[in-house]
């Protein structure tokens, strides 16, 4: 607006101006032309700019001119002018003033009407500086924030914690002393500490899944979260929503976001059993994250970086499913990195009466019995059997036995199957079934005779009778 001469209907009485030049606000008077004719004190600390550069001229050209973004804004649109207008007194808070040097604050203020003789004769506004409180709500909403992206993650980890412990018992200790455990135990300590992604393989049952974690118990990162996918359990549509999340309303039935194990993993361990049932859709970004650590929501385009130590598990040839063109080969080298294999109960039936003690305690805490082991045939039986299900079956065996039993010794009867050595023996003469007995158990126990893990002990036999019957029967070590 022009510049014009003060009114002389707004000049304040001296009395008046003694009180608004005392307060801590800053005070702008003006007349019906928007120029002002009175400024006092606090406001020319606040701005920079004094009375005598300001009085008489158009203030919203001085420091009310653009937005906190920098764009113009219009006289017109102005709340204080607006009320030079209509008479309607304003409040703002969203607003800032530009001070004399170029910089900018954040204000409150109020345009009111000043009327004389019922008649409008110009406006006052009284503004303050609130950048400490603009500051402080900043960080509170910064803090809640942080609050709330906390609880959310709190509560995401401990509905999966939840789940994984109602599935999960007992400790994660490897048990046994064989040649083919104490390598595996051997090479788990040496890939613990690295970040290297590590392919578990081995039949089921076997126990790729404590291996697994074992690997993330002697990490640097045990006291981060292990979180295990199957990925033979999800279809190829819920398994990408399980892997990466989904935001409210991705696909029908998704009603509120939801963080994927992916994130849930987070500097943690991310273990994906099964990785061989996984898509060839699902493989291709896996790889993507694998390589570049980020992925995307499912309905998200925001990309969320991750910082995971991958482990992986599968009970099949993964370099055949490439062949036959199932799996990606690129997939697969980053896949192997560091090859473990978890060997065959059948592999290792030394271990079985270790394997047994190790089971029955877990089982005495679970059931609330005080079952003391496995009688002598019974061991005997369970050396014999050939094991198509592994370490899980024979838990499962123990399991049932010991729920069965009154007792504190546990009876294993014979266990039949296509590989027990029922058929080893049948045709056979008493003292060729005996010998094969022998030679079948021996083999299974590398041939150590004595000791609570030898043949001797299995066969329920003195030492020194077994070798006696080896004698008689002819059985030796082969060289």
């Amino acid at each position: 607006m022009a510049s014009s001469k003060i009114d002389p209907q707004m000049d304040f009485l001296p009395e008046n101006k003694l009180l608004l030049n005392a307060v801590g606000e800053g005070i702008y008077g003006f007349d019906l032309n928007g120029n002002a004719v009175f400024i006092n004190p606090a406001a020319e600390r606040m701005t920079g700019w004094t009375a005598q550069e300001l009085l008489g001229t158009n203030i919203h050209n001085c420091h009310h001119h653009s937005h906190a973004d920098g764009s113009h804004y219009p006289q017109e649109e102005c709340p204080i002018y607006n009320t030079l207008h209509d008479g309607i007194a304003r409040e703002i808070s969203h607003e800032l003033f530009w001070r004399k040097d170029g910089s900018s604050f954040p204000v409150h203020y109020t345009s009111t009407p000043v009327y004389k003789n019922q008649e409008l004769i110009g406006v006052v506004a009284i503004f303050r500086d609130i950048s400490i409180q603009k500051q402080t709500e900043d960080s509170l909403r910064q803090a809640l924030e942080q609050v709330q992206a906390l609880s959310e993650k709190l509560a995401n980890e401990n509905d999966y914690l939840l789940t994984e412990l109602a599935s999960h018992t007992g400790d994660v200790n490897i048990a046994g002393e064989s040649p083919p455990i104490q390598k595996l135990i051997q090479q788990i300590k040496l890939v613990a500490n690295t970040n290297s992604t590590v392919l578990i393989s081995g039949e089921n049952g076997t126990g790729k899944e404590l291996v697994a974690r074992n690997i993330h118990r002697l990490s640097d990162r045990s006291n981060k979260p292990l979180v295990s996918v199957n990925c033979a359990a999800f279809s190829p549509a819920l398994l990408e929503s399980e892997l990466f999340g989904h935001e409210k309303g991705a696909f029908t039935g998704a009603t509120s976001r939801r963080k994927g194990r992916f994130e849930l993993a987070h500097q943690g361990t991310l273990f994906l059993d099964e990785i061989a049932e996984l898509s060839l859709e699902a493989q291709s970004k896996l790889l993507r994250v694998i390589q570049e650590q980020e992925f995307e929501r499912v309905g998200s385009s925001t990309p969320i970086k991750v910082d995971i130590r991958l482990v992986t598990a599968t009970h099949h040839d993964l370099q055949k499913r490439v062949e036959q063109g199932l799996f990606r080969m690129d997939l697969y080298y980053r896949l192997n990195v560091f090859p473990l294999h978890v060997p065959a109960l059948r592999e290792r039936l030394s271990d079985i009466p270790t394997l047994v003690s190790h089971i029955v305690t877990g089982l005495n805490k679970k059931l609330g019995k005080k079952i003391k082991g496995v009688c002598k045939s019974g061991l005997s039986n369970l050396m014999a059997y050939r094991w198509p299900g592994n370490v899980r079956e024979l838990q499962n065996i123990i399991e049932r036995q010991s729920i069965l039993t009154q007792g504190q010794i546990l009876q294993i009867p014979v266990l039949h199957g296509e590989n027990s050595t029922e058929n080893i023996v049948h045709g056979k003469t008493l003292q060729q079934a005996e010998a094969a007995h022998i030679r079948h158990t021996l083999q299974q126990l590398n041939w150590r005779i004595s000791g609570p893990n030898g043949a001797a002990s299995v066969l329920g036999l003195p030492a020194s009778t077994l070798r006696s019957r080896m004698k008689k029967l002819n059985i030796k070590r082969p060289s």
